[in-house]
């Protein structure tokens, strides 16, 4: 027995060593790096001065055992909705059907594996890893997806979004078993990259020495409306599968649809099927399948249909030491989004009116999109590959990746979607059932940087929202829209919200270089950053600070001064200029940077207490405050407000500057004050073991897990009654303060809040593609994209056509990847004691260039090639950088990569 099990783990360690060489993860597809399951927490984190940086957070990211329970891994497409591959290998929360839908999933919804060697037995299991406890409930585990039916002994997730992937171990099984599930996924391409598809991959591989046969099935109970369903089984080229709908349905609901189940590809007479399952009472229908499966691993497709339960088995011969594949698509059309199904608040008399899905749009029906896929889906996983592979090839921290990429799964979910006329919108995030906080928010949607920065054309959907739909004739921004988007305009304005929404306009226009989306934006642009000066409003005395009452996204009114407002304001002011220059409006540009630098004088000598920026609490009677800023959800007496920051050294005092950062607008305040105070904020709110703190509040990190408080009050003068979430842990303001940390040059203090940020999502305590906030998938936490931005120092403008790559990381060299609006591509930038060299690569789309900025060190020496050819280059300087100046724009290609070395 002993030599039979050597033999059998040298086998798989061969087969691991054929999968994983000649490429990386994203390549092969299967499993290269396993990261470490570690239980939260930090405990032995210096509280300042981090240390040089270990992570424990490797990625890809893998988990096993307990670790298993809570992932929910999203597939779908940007705006569709999404289905999750849970930790065993189980659909779950089915929420396709235009809202959330945690918990939702069919009755019957598996997969089953039917494996025979030569002379031996057949071996028949679920696909999926062996339930764990509790097994408690009503009637036991009652009978959905038939828990008592055998499963695999144990397996390993690995999840490097988009891709998951699950490795199945069974020492009775004779054949070795993976499943790679994905969703098309390529940057920029918002219409590749919104497919409502789930791709199943089971991979097989035969160890033994003759040849076994295997089947595998996939059985789905019809999801499709109730009384009505129906399915067909169809066949078109490289696609056969069951079309399941409800004809009876009543067609303008939202449930009204289609979901095809179908496998690519299979081979002639491999696939049997069952239509509908043969009886329907009692446990019949499910006992007659299984029996029918363990027979011979295929289907009687001839059989007799009752029960809308469907089956579709692919059955196959794989040689001794061969592979064989079964490629299972999940697809589904349900085109009737209304405000009422979704959770959004309508317009006046619009609560039923479909709004509809852009997917929609593009296909007639779930069968459309099935055959599609399979036309289309080699050149898309080709695409989606080459993204995962530059992301894999990065030298970029293991906690700082897994953060940015799990959390771009939040555009996939219901948080996020798109309606017919192909306008993006979100909510705050998703409750159970329904979304929550509606209306593209303008203050929680501040914090991301995913839009801006891998579909700029949704953040350019939401600015035109903002902006042209959503801003009064007087300047008012209402912080929420309405659907039908655009017939009714949210009567408050969120004073951060508003003012962040002029940043994100610079930032996107700066990325984009296209000036003529600026000037059509800019008239309601200039009114909603004059609209502070009204009577009554934010800054009325035009003195370049905000004073006024001012609603924001702690749900509540900061009445005066404070640094949460402030600093965006001062960033406002800055973008303001710049964007009121480009337009040649020169006078409002001179007022703004009036307004800018007496603000921002003001704010250091008044609000700085020398450890970091608090709040001037000033009430002020409501005959003062002008109609639309105050929300209602504050103080019941103005003059002696409650919910204010007061003396709280706030975790995102400085968003403003952050935002400025990511903008590449410059320092907002004094530098070192900005410096001393993001230290002061991981001195006194990082906590590496919460243990002993004290929250009544809602709670996201809790025990021995670390965490970033919202606010603390070391100084001892909390207000009585402070603003409402001052005690908790958000992970959208953890990673938008690692990335100001970053910035500022603190990376050992930032990757160690990522990192314990991270570990709290462990697979066992919490889904790590779900941080919750207000509702599952918060918006606020792709923020952690900025982190990329920041830690490579990548900075483009395609205005100027102007490239800054200045890496915070150390080391000699960093492999990373670029995204802009116009293509997206790979750079190395190496770096020797007596020279740099970068190499720029475009994988798709193009990279128009004029200038490039470096970190120069006294370097003065420039070669440059685009393509191998020669270009000319000037060496000149711009403060501590050396900026190269090609002789001629200069356009980077996937054929035409830059190459350009600056030596001493």
């Amino acid at each position: 027995m002993a030599r039979k099990r050597k033999a059998a783990n040298l086998r798989r360690r061969e087969f691991l060593k054929t999968l994983t060489a000649g490429g990386t993860l994203a390549t092969t597809g299967w499993l290269l790096r396993a990261g470490e399951v570690t239980p939260p927490g930090g405990a032995g984190t210096p509280r300042t001065g981090a240390p040089p940086f270990r992570s424990r957070v490797t990625f890809p990211r893998s988990f096993a055992g307990r670790n298993l329970k809570m992932i929910a891994f999203p597939l779908g497409g940007i705006g569709t909705g999404t289905i999750s591959l849970g930790g065993r290998g189980q659909l779950r929360d089915w929420e396709i059907f235009n809202r959330p839908d945690k918990g939702n999933s069919p009755d019957y919804c598996f997969a089953s594996i039917w494996a025979q060697a030569k002379g031996r037995q057949p071996v028949v299991r679920v696909l999926e890893v062996r339930l764990e406890p509790p097994y408690e409930g009503e009637s036991g585990l009652g009978s959905r997806n038939v828990p008592g039916l055998p499963r695999l002994e144990s397996g390993t997730f690995t999840g490097a979004y988009p891709f998951a992937r699950l490795e199945f171990a069974d020492a009775k099984l004779p054949v070795m078993v993976k499943l790679e599930a994905f969703t098309p996924f390529v940057p920029l391409d918002v219409e590749a990259s919104g497919l409502p598809v789930a791709v199943l991959r089971y991979m097989v591989r035969n160890p033994g020495p003759s040849p076994a046969k295997v089947g595998i099935v996939y059985s789905l109970q019809n999801p499709v409306g109730k009384e009505g369903k129906q399915a067909e089984f169809r066949k078109d080229q490289g696609v056969e599968g069951l079309f399941m709908t409800d004809p009876m349905a009543d067609p303008s609901s939202p449930l009204s649809g289609s979901v095809v189940l179908g496998v690519l590809g299979a081979e002639e007479e491999s696939v049997s099927y069952l239509r509908e399952w043969r009886r329907a009472q009692w446990w019949d229908g499910a006992l007659l399948f299984w029996e029918d499966f363990s027979a011979d691993g295929a289907l009687d497709s001839n059989s007799p249909a009752a029960m809308p339960v469907g089956s579709l088995a692919v059955t196959q011969f794989v040689a001794a030491g061969g592979e064989a594949s079964v490629t299972f698509l999940l697809t589904w059309h349900f085109p009737n989004r209304t405000a009422e199904r979704c959770g959004w608040v309508p317009a006046e008399g619009q609560a039923k009116t479909v709004v509809g899905n852009a997917y929609t749009q593009r296909f007639a029906n779930a069968w459309e999109v099935a055959r599609h896929v399979a036309r289309e889906l080699p050149s898309l996983e080709r695409r989606t590959r080459k993204f995962a592979a530059a992301v894999e090839g990065s030298t970029l921290p293991g906690a700082v990746l897994d953060a940015a990429l799990s959390n771009l799964s939040t555009l996939r979910t219901n948080t996020a979607f798109r309606t017919a006329d192909g306008e993006f919108h979100g909510f705050e995030g998703c409750g159970d059932h329904q979304g929550c906080c509606h209306g593209s928010c303008t203050h929680v949607w501040n914090y991301e940087q995913a839009t801006a920065f891998v579909f700029p054309s949704l953040a350019r959907s939401l600015r035109e929202s903002e902006f042209l739909r959503n801003t009064k004739e007087n300047g008012l921004m209402g912080f929420r829209s309405h659907l039908p988007d655009g017939l009714q305009i949210w009567e408050k304005a969120a004073a951060d919200g508003q003012i962040g929404c002029l940043m994100k306009l610079y930032r996107d226009w700066q990325l984009s270089g296209d000036t003529d989306w600026l000037r059509r934006l800019w008239p309601q642009a200039k009114k909603a950053l004059e609209f502070a000066w009204i009577p009554g409003g934010w800054d009325a005395d035009r003195d370049g600070v905000a004073e006024g009452v001012q609603h924001n996204t702690y749900d509540v009114e900061f009445y005066g001064p404070n640094p949460l407002c402030g600093v965006y304001y001062l960033g406002a002011l800055r973008a303001g200029e710049k964007m009121a220059r480009a337009v040649g409006d020169e006078d409002s540009a001179r007022a703004y940077r009036r307004l800018f630098d007496s603000g921002s004088k003001w704010v250091d000598a008044n609000l700085f207490n020398g450890e970091y920026y608090i709040q001037k609490v000033a009430g002020r009677p409501d005959n003062e405050v002008a109609d639309g800023l105050r929300v209602g959800m504050g103080s019941a007496d103005p003059l002696k407000p409650d919910y204010q920051m007061g003396e709280a050294c706030l975790a995102d005092q400085l968003l403003g500057q952050y935002m400025a950062h990511v903008a590449s607008l410059g320092h907002l305040l004094d530098e070192e004050h900005v410096r001393k105070a993001l230290r002061s904020v991981y001195r006194y709110n990082y906590k590496p073991d919460l243990s002993k703190h004290e929250a009544v509040q809602r709670i996201y990190a809790v025990n021995d897990e670390g965490g970033v408080l919202v606010a603390s009050y070391p100084s001892g003068k909390r207000p009585e009654i402070p603003f409402p979430y001052f005690a908790e842990v958000w992970t959208g303001l953890e990673y938008q303060f690692a990335a100001h940390l970053i910035f500022e040059g603190m990376v050992a203090e930032a990757l160690t809040v990522v990192e314990t940020a991270r570990r709290r999502h462990d697979g066992e305590r919490r889904n790590p593609w779900d941080e919750p906030e207000c509702g599952h998938h918060y918006a606020r936490a792709m923020s952690s994209w900025a982190l990329i931005v920041a830690l490579t120092g990548f900075h483009y403008s395609g205005v100027e056509r102007h490239l800054t790559l200045t890496p915070r990381v150390k080391g000699a060299s960093l492999r990373s990847w670029w995204t802009t609006p116009s293509g997206w591509g790979t750079f190395i930038h190496s770096n020797a004691p007596r020279s740099l060299r970068v190499e720029l690569q475009a994988v798709e789309g193009s990279l128009a260039l004029r200038s490039l900025a470096l970190a120069g060190n006294g370097r003065t020496k420039a070669v440059a090639k685009l393509g191998g050819e020669s270009v000319a280059v000037t060496v000149g300087r711009e403060g501590k950088r050396k900026v190269l100046t090609f002789g001629q724009q200069l356009r980077v290609e996937p054929e035409h990569s830059l190459t350009v070395s600056l030596r001493a």
